[in-house]
């Protein structure tokens, strides 16, 4: 990573460099304004994230507490600025999350093809995972993990309760860096392209399946034991990285992508609205662990409604101990298609009025898949434009392994409710980042 020389200044309580070039948007009657995109709160009634308190990131902020950030580093110290106070963060132009190549995260000694001699199947098998390698100084795996905690140092970024992150101007968005929105409450984000950050060292667990698996870190953005986070208008994209530009090896392809969105380890009121979903594999992950039933019953209370889930593999979402709300989101399927609901441990996803584009070979049968046996309720899909029973074609598909209807609960914070079969151009046209401006 570069490193600038800066003289000890301080600048609205910051200290660094990044306090020299950190812009503290000065306060304006447009500020108040209640049109103020960057002001506006989430409305009451939409979705779990409008439960209870209600969600207002930044509404409140001062003028002291409105920045405009145009890199990665200012970002950082925006967040770090005035702890909890309520506050604004205006994203302008594209923020690079490593500003990096993997050799400079590499630590001394750490070597990808002596890693590969070490760990090939033909000599370690697949028998032994690499717990003890990682523990143990000097061998290739303790230095990848090593290298692996620099990587994450530099491209994760916590954001703090009551903020509100929003785009500005012409293309705004991260790449290559990971929004923790970690152990806070009442956060929004909006009107961002985060393209997911790449791993530089992913881990080879050759236990993981039948011929093994390679590991990575880092979504573009997690919502992890913090309440109160509406995300809004986004775009989350694999961009110039596909996984199809991904190597391979050991027979596996060398994945450097983890999730886009995950919310985990009792988040609970989360709203996710008009998102951009696309290009990716393991795509959004509610509850990460059969598990965690100590932090997640009770919690991961989430509403998905118009959201584009485009050119997806499998996860949008995958449900664990969750009530989670899937309404009115436009799916559109293509050839790397596997699924769209995952249905978790003591998961009760409801899924209603939404529209699924699949591929010619591909049926209504595909579109659930049953980890666990915890019943889901869904009405008024439909398929190819067809009204579709997506729990009915599963199971006539899946005979021996049915999903049962009826997810116990039924869904009272919604809004604005579609037709089924007007979702898909009413998402195509209205979500994404670049349709909140």
């Amino acid at each position: 990573m570069k490193t600038q020389k800066c003289h000890g200044r301080v600048i609205a309580g910051l200290v660094g460099c990044t306090a020299l070039v950190l812009a503290v948007t000065t306060t304006g009657a447009a500020q108040a304004h209640v049109r103020d995109t960057a002001r506006q709160t989430l409305a009451a009634g939409d979705g779990w994230a409008s439960a209870t308190t209600g969600t207002t990131g930044g509404a409140a902020a001062d003028a002291a507490h409105v920045y405009t950030v145009t890199t990665w580093a200012e970002l950082k110290a925006a967040f770090a600025d005035g702890g909890s106070a309520p506050k604004i963060i205006k994203v302008k132009g594209t923020l690079d999350g490593d500003g990096a190549t993997c050799d400079e995260f590499a630590v001394d000694g750490y070597d990808f093809d002596k890693y590969l001699a070490a760990y090939d199947p033909a000599v370690w098998g697949y028998e032994k995972n690499l717990d003890d390698e990682k523990k143990t100084v000097g061998t290739q795996e303790y230095l990848r993990n090593l290298s692996a905690g620099a990587q994450a140092k530099a491209i994760k970024a916590a954001v703090p309760a009551n903020t509100t992150l929003i785009g500005v101007g012409k293309n705004p968005g991260i790449v290559g860096g990971s929004l923790q929105i970690t152990g806070v409450d009442n956060v929004i984000v909006r009107g961002l392209t985060m393209e997911s950050p790449l791993d530089c060292f992913p881990e080879w667990d050759p236990t993981d399946g039948d011929t093994g698996n390679w590991n990575s870190e880092y979504d573009a953005a997690v919502v992890y034991g913090s309440t109160h986070v509406w995300l809004d208008h986004n775009t989350f994209t694999d961009g110039a990285h596909p996984d199809s530009t991904l190597p391979s090896y050991f027979g596996r392809i060398y994945q450097q992508h983890d999730g886009e969105l995950d919310v985990v380890k009792g988040a609970d009121y989360v709203t996710a609205s008009w998102n951009v979903f696309e290009d990716h594999d393991k795509t959004l992950m509610i509850g990460n662990s059969d598990s965690a039933g100590a932090t997640d019953e009770g919690k991961l209370r989430v509403t998905l409604h118009h959201n584009l889930f485009k050119n997806l593999v499998e996860r949008a979402p995958r449900v664990r101990f969750g009530q989670v709300d899937a309404y009115n989101n436009s799916y559109v399927g293509n050839a790397d298609y596997s699924y769209s609901f995952g249905i978790g441990f003591k998961s009760r996803l409801v899924a209603e009025k939404n529209s699924f584009t699949l591929p010619e070979g591909i049926g209504a049968g595909a579109i659930l898949h049953r980890w666990s046996d915890y019943p889901m309720t869904a009405k008024g899909n439909v398929v190819n434009g067809v009204a579709t029973d997506i729990i009915a074609a599963y199971n006539a598909a899946h005979a021996s392994a049915p999903v049962r209807s009826d997810a116990g609960w039924t869904p009272e914070l919604r809004l604005r409710v579609d037709p089924a079969k007007a979702v898909g151009p009413i998402v195509a046209r209205g979500a994404g980042a670049a349709q909140l401006r």
